[in-house]
């Protein structure tokens, strides 16, 4: 889906191709108009670069199927006469084509003409979204000509201004992705009656900006159109201190043209005929940035007893603005844990140890799976009927979404949020895997979410600014995949685990791990980390009927007995099963084993599992003295293992078989001959001993004593 241009509803400008055909055909007073510095030879115009010092960095086509056509060699940036257009007035072609036709059309005098409006109202009426009047503000002139404003507010229906003050045209405001702010209720309703979305705020430009609600301006577009005059400025400085928090997609203030008198506005604009649509293209304009950078003195800190804010996820497990990531390794559950977690917050009710303040409003872009088996999960969580009639509506979740968050991602998403909360935003926005609609950028090429870089472009040019769209205020919960690490460094920091770890760790508010501590048992570990509070306990989850539940692991074992025996029965037979396959290999195939030839040549057989696996238990079986080491060459094979700590496995009773013929009868007769250990593995230090008797075996575990 491409960005939304800034339509100003002109539907009787000339076609693109038209106003291309008409900048073409005056190309050369184009380009004087443009750059009076440059320099206009037979095949091409030259100058230095788009702020038009001379020079020939710079150069366009004059002539041909490539006419309009140019490059600025040094900095790379090329396109058609629109592209230049919009780049020398510092307008967006992407984003704001229409108004790049609109300000081509008005230079060469092609635009319509310019709808009429009144300026004589003296009654302005503040409504809330769906039309209800708020407050009306009345105007009237004394004899002495000065402009009187009286307020009444409806709601507690006496003649004053309520306590917060409502921004002007909320319904409009509701559906622009781009707002006019005026100084005035006349000049805001001006360029309501043109079809350009504005608004004002109450109290002229000495407003107090921290009773004023600006709210319904986060995530959009604002240009500010202030009177030209000294009040003007102090209504902008006063719109900048009440717009800082809410974080603006953009900020923009107009700056008013030379040669306009004082006190000029938007309604003086539209008596002298100008065309405002094309002006509001085409005009300069200067960014302003929001970013405020302050400090506290610990006096100040101290003594300020302001209450907390409410935590999204009590205890700070999620806060206002705060961002929690959720990560685990594939086949997990964190993405069934997450789902219960969510539903119940949705429905406002505790969650183990989890507590939401109210029923709250959650979008979630799930990524991962698909439309039948994500309700197949749903309705096997066992949800109480309270918690599906209170969560119903409020939660709304995505079946796996193929698409990837870059701007036109953005766009999408932001619509569907908007289409499945009408009348409010989200409190909580989840991204269900990172991985499956991560997007580095341009400038990381094909780097995954593993780049650090690449992960800080992601949380800061996507995540955020889907927030800032929906609602600054949100919580954004991020489930991420656990790349492997080794088990002392997950338990020195298994935060470490997660994937793109230092711009991710260095940002989130709050971290959680869901992994397995015994990959054969059901229960999972929640490791915590939190930046806005004072931190949360690890714990012990497992799922029984449908539902997550606590549990105290040191009572594990007794709670779930039949599967613990069920376990031990199971490493038992894997036990016998490797000593049974070492005595049989050494005395009918004649061949010994170390640890990694075996568990190379036993792999998936006999339900011995993996290498790893196989490993384990024979590590296992060494400590307990049931396997010993044989760390020189033996007298029939010759084998030696040179390279291997602790040598060949030796098991109680091992031969190596011999087949000889006997030269009278031709019968084959076999003979053995022992495989006595040299070493062995210290349980306690894991190092290799020197066995003093050969023949003596000691098993330390009460199964079996010799």
């Amino acid at each position: 889906m491409p960005l939304k241009t800034l339509d100003y509803n002109d539907p009787d400008l000339p076609p693109r191709d038209e106003i291309k055909t008409a900048m073409l055909a005056r190309l050369p007073e184009v380009l004087r108009h443009l750059f009076p510095n440059g320099r206009q030879l037979k095949r091409e115009f030259q100058i230095g670069s788009l702020q038009g010092e001379k020079g020939r960095s710079l150069k366009v086509s004059m002539s041909g199927d490539k006419a309009g056509l140019w490059q600025d060699f040094e900095s790379g940036h090329g396109g058609d006469i629109f592209d230049l257009w919009a780049a020398v007035h510092g307008l967006d072609t992407q984003r704001y084509f229409q108004g790049v036709l609109r300000s081509c059309a008005d230079w060469l005098g092609m635009s319509p003409v310019v709808p009429s409006v009144s300026l004589e109202r003296r009654e302005w009426i503040y409504t809330d979204v769906s039309g209800k009047p708020l407050v009306t503000v009345k105007r009237t002139d004394g004899a002495d000509g000065k402009k009187t404003f009286l307020p009444y507010d409806h709601i507690a229906k006496k003649h004053a201004m309520p306590e917060i003050r409502p921004l002007y045209n909320l319904p409009g405001l509701a559906i622009a992705d781009m707002v006019v702010i005026t100084e005035g209720e006349k000049c805001a309703q001006v360029l309501i009656d043109l079809g350009i979305p504005a608004t004002t705020v109450m109290g002229g430009a000495n407003f107090d900006p921290a009773k004023t609600d600006f709210s319904p301006l986060s995530g959009k577009d604002i240009l500010i159109w202030p009177d030209k005059d000294e009040a003007g400025q102090a209504y902008l400085e006063n719109l900048k201190a009440g717009l800082k928090n809410i974080k603006p997609k953009s900020l923009r203030v107009i700056i008013p043209p030379a040669d306009k008198p004082e006190k000029w506005d938007a309604a003086d604009a539209v008596l002298e005929g100008l065309h405002i649509p094309g002006f509001l293209n085409s005009v300069p304009q200067s960014k302003i940035q929001l970013q405020r950078y302050e400090a506290f003195s610990l006096a100040e800190l101290i003594a300020d007893k302001s209450p907390m804010p409410d935590d999204l996820i009590a205890p700070r497990l999620l806060t206002p603005s705060g961002m929690l990531v959720i990560g685990g390794a594939p086949k997990s559950g964190k993405s069934d844990f997450t789902l219960s977690l969510l539903t119940h917050m949705a429905a406002g009710q505790p969650f183990l140890k989890f507590i939401p303040p109210r029923p709250l409003r959650i979008f979630v872009l799930q990524a991962e799976i698909q439309y039948d088996y994500l309700r197949e999960r749903l309705q096997k969580m066992g949800l109480s009927e309270e918690a599906i009639n209170k969560a119903g509506q409020n939660i709304h979740i995505t079946p796996q979404l193929k698409m990837l968050l870059n701007d036109d991602g953005l766009e999408i998403i932001k619509d569907l949020i908007h289409e499945r909360f009408p009348d409010a935003p989200p409190d909580i926005i989840v991204i269900d895997p990172i991985r499956n609609v991560f997007d580095g950028g341009p400038d990381f090429g094909n780097l995954g979410e593993n780049d650090n870089n690449a992960m800080l472009f992601f949380l800061q040019q996507r995540v955020e600014m889907l927030r800032d769209m929906i609602n600054p205020r949100a919580g954004i919960i991020l489930v991420h995949h656990t790349k492997k690490i080794s088990k002392a460094m997950f338990k020195d920091d298994p935060f470490q685990a997660l994937s793109g770890a230092s711009s991710l760790r260095s940002y989130y508010t709050s971290g959680m791990l869901i992994f397995r501590p015994d990959e054969a048992e059901d229960v999972r570990s929640l490791h915590f980390e939190l930046r806005n509070g004072p931190g949360i306990v690890n714990m012990h989850v497992v799922k029984r009927a449908g539902q997550w539940v606590e549990i105290d692991p040191d009572t594990q074992p007794l709670i779930r007995q039949d599967y613990s025996n069920k376990l031990k029965s199971e490493r038992h037979r894997q036990h016998d099963q490797i000593l049974q396959r070492l005595l049989e290999d050494a005395q009918f195939d004649q061949k010994l084993y170390t640890i990694e030839s075996f568990s190379e040549a036993y792999e998936d057989i006999d339900g011995l599992g993996s290498q790893t696996t196989i490993k384990k238990r024979i590590s296992v079986l060494m400590g307990k003295g049931y396997i010993k080491c044989l760390k020189t060459p033996h007298p029939l094979t010759k084998q030696t293992a040179e390279r291997s700590k602790y040598g060949y496995l030796v098991v109680e009773n091992m031969q190596l078989g011999q087949d000889d013929i006997d030269e009278d009868t031709g019968e084959i007769m076999t003979s053995a001959i022992a495989v006595l250990p040299t070493h062995y593995k210290d349980e306690g230090s894991g190092g290799v001993r020197q066995v003093e008797n050969a023949h003596s075996w000691v098993y330390h575990d009460e199964e079996k004593t010799r």
